[in-house]
């Protein structure tokens, strides 16, 4: 419907003229309006005041951008309802909702609970968390006796022992404890495509030796001779001494040959202790064959290099040493510790006597 022409106050003054006692007919010819459309105007407006029907105009307008907002805040509700039911929430998502409803407009929690979708059973519940203090002193327990661990092999060592808890709540107290190790960054090495380096089926089929060397406190070096089984990465020696010899190397593997057998071969690097005649005779007098790898590729006697790299990391650099006696004590109770107990991710986290065992 068109905007009537008339004002409010020439409406109502129309109404006055009736009141006053001039036909109604006489109003309507005279304003050119038709007799319903004053009597409508009289059932509306009769008995006002010009001020009262501005009012009332007025009224009706914020009524209708009342209505206006109204729908429009429906819809939005509506909208989000339907998006809170159907997207996946966290259960501590909407408790935070609730939280912020309660501290931003002031309403009651049951309120609360109702927009954002969420019960009042739910929204007080208190997740009692288990304790801890067992998780913590078997952790700190073998970070203490074994300070180069990392989380991988001291949750492995956990499970061997039996302990139930899974990697998740182990990883926790441990970042909780702040027993990361530092990260070393990363050595860029030149692309390489080494020789396979094949696991033996069964054990004394292929032995590994190498050298180490460092110091004592006050600058003194020394020489380390590591022997390792190929087949189960089992430490069967390492001589510490300063000079390490021919000679001294052949003592050492009749020592170990006395107890664990004779192996079939021996991989070595080009060492001249190694290519000695010496070791070269007793190889051969011994039915021994020696697996020299190509100079300068220490990774084709892999499985000794990842075991220095062990012995370094957890003995070698972890103690000021100041004496020979000390290193060798500190080394046979690693050497236990590392056969017997440490498990290895190459024999499916098994220690290397338990996997000979299994052999």
């Amino acid at each position: 419907m068109r905007k009537s022409k008339f004002t409010e106050t020439q409406i109502v003054s129309m109404i006055k003229e009736a009141e006053s006692g001039i036909p109604v007919p006489e109003i309507c010819r005279k304003h050119g309006i038709g007799q319903s459309t004053f009597y409508k105007w009289r059932s509306k407006y009769g008995g006002m005041e010009a001020s009262d029907v501005k009012r009332l105009k007025e009224l009706e307008e914020e009524n209708r951008k009342l209505k206006d907002m109204f729908a429009t805040l429906s819809l939005k509700h509506s909208m989000l309802e339907d998006i809170i039911a159907k997207k996946p929430v966290k259960t501590s998502r909407r408790r935070a909702w609730v939280e912020h409803l309660r501290a931003q407009f002031n309403v009651s929690v049951a309120f609360a609970c109702e927009v954002a979708g969420l019960s009042r059973s739910v929204f007080y519940y208190k997740h009692k968390r288990p304790s801890d203090d067992g998780v913590i002193d078997a952790l700190l327990a073998l970070v203490e006796r074994h300070q180069r661990w990392g989380l991988p092999k001291l949750f492995k060592r956990l499970r061997n022992k039996g302990k139930p808890w899974n990697k998740k709540r182990v990883e926790r107290v441990y970042n909780m404890l702040k027993l990361n190790l530092r990260r070393k960054g990363k050595r860029r090495v030149p692309t390489r495509t080494p020789e396979p380096l094949s696991a033996p089926t069964q054990h004394n089929e292929s032995w590994s030796m190498d050298f180490m060397s460092d110091a004592l406190s006050y600058g003194h070096r020394f020489r380390t001779l590591n022997v390792l089984d190929d087949f189960n990465r089992q430490a069967l020696a390492i001589e510490v001494d300063t000079s390490l010899t021919a000679e001294r190397v052949i003592r050492t593997l009749k020592q170990i040959i006395a107890w664990r057998g004779k192996p079939k071969q021996i991989r070595v690097d080009n060492g001249p202790e190694f290519t000695s005649t010496a070791l070269e005779t007793w190889a051969i007098e011994n039915n021994i064959k020696l697996e020299f790898i190509k100079p300068g590729s220490p990774y084709q006697n892999g499985f000794v290099e990842r075991f220095n790299r062990s012995y370094r990391e957890e003995v070698l650099d972890l103690y000021l040493f100041e004496s020979l006696q000390e290193v060798r004590e500190i080394t046979d109770e690693w050497l236990d510790i590392y056969n017997y107990e440490r498990p290895h991710d190459s024999l499916g986290d098994m220690t290397p006597i338990s996997y000979l065992e299994a052999a």
